[in-house]
């Protein structure tokens, strides 16, 4: 009975994180964005406008939700949820911590899932999600919001194979798809980290999840000039305000599996430093990423649509191919 209170307190704490997490980067990608462009930013609701995002959660609430007549009005109510839910549950995968850790006087485990198969877990809720992008696009019945649905889809057959190869090293190398024991497997100091003889499978990582994210530069499934909002054409309101929400959470649970799978997870740098609380650890590398996705959206153009399917099928793939096969020759030679 105490490990299912612990459970649901634990599930509640890692949810609540990521909706103020989210809230607050939204309005910490706008201040980074007018530091890039040398404006103000957000900067009169609450102090350097803080109170920003708020204020548009309030407005997106008061908003009418239009719901075209011609659309497929049940899938096009469900399309927003599908694209948060499946991010929020890779959460529970996550190890903020050691297992079987003393908190108040009672042992659980800082993982709300400690599942063997945390990796193909994250990579199926990362197939779902698109499926909240192409369901809204169809449904939509707009030529414009079609397209984008159409590109997303390719997007994702594009990269999701590149992403998930490049994982497949990992995996080899830790023996194990439980993120648990992957971050077991990086225990000592940073130079046992799984960035430095995975680096080739990291770079094609991140490169895919941007992709995946559907973020800058390769935002072609709502590119503005192109298609309008794209996917989210027909969208109003909060079920609008629910689209570019999931985008931050999204990067959030990309940021926490960057950090998990090769730069040692909760664990520090050192091991003299870990007397400082393990999940400060890993807050402090997904900050790292989410600050690295900000400054590659406002710096590097968008891409066009075959440049993109380009990189994917023609860079990353054949890259991810060659790092699995030297990755498992090494291992076996060893």
């Amino acid at each position: 009975m105490t490990q299912f209170i612990f459970l649901i307190i634990k599930a509640a704490i890692v949810f609540f994180f990521c909706v103020g997490l989210a809230a607050m980067l939204i309005w910490g990608e706008r201040k980074y964005a007018g530091w890039m462009q040398s404006r103000l930013g957000p900067n009169y609701a609450g102090p350097m406008g803080v109170l920003q995002t708020f204020g548009d959660l309030a407005k997106l609430l008061r908003k009418e939700d239009v719901i075209p007549d011609t659309v497929d009005k049940p899938v096009f109510r469900a399309a927003p949820y599908l694209l948060w839910v499946p991010a929020a549950l890779t959460m529970a995968v996550i190890p903020f911590g050691g297992m079987d850790a003393k908190i108040f006087g009672w042992r659980t485990d800082l993982v709300i899932a400690n599942f063997d198969a945390g990796i193909v877990l994250f990579l199926a809720m990362g197939s779902l999600a698109v499926y909240g992008v192409v369901f809204a696009g169809w449904s939509s019945n707009s030529r414009w919001a079609l397209i984008g649905a159409l590109r997303s889809g390719a997007q994702m057959i594009s990269y999701e194979l590149s992403m998930g190869l490049s994982l497949v090293g990992v995996m080899i190398l830790a023996g194990s798809m439980n993120l648990v024991q992957i971050v077991d497997y990086q225990s000592g100091a940073f130079w046992h980290w799984n960035f430095i003889p995975q680096l080739v499978g990291f770079v094609i990582f991140f490169i895919a999840s941007i992709a995946e994210l559907n973020r800058t530069p390769f935002d072609l499934p709502e590119a503005e000039q192109e298609l309008v909002a794209g996917y989210m054409n027909e969208y109003t309101g909060m079920r609008w305000g629910i689209f570019m929400f999931s985008e931050y959470v999204n990067m959030i649970v990309m940021s926490a599996i960057m950090a998990t799978l090769f730069f040692g997870g909760w664990r520090a740098p050192f091991e003299s430093w870990n007397v400082i609380p393990g999940f400060l650890w890993l807050i402090a590398k997904m900050m790292g990423f989410i600050i690295l996705y900000m400054w590659v959206r406002w710096s590097v153009p968008r891409y066009r649509y075959n440049q993109l399917m380009s990189l994917g099928w023609k860079i990353l793939f054949p890259l991810a191919l060659a790092n699995l096969a030297v990755t498992a020759l090494v291992v076996t030679v060893k």
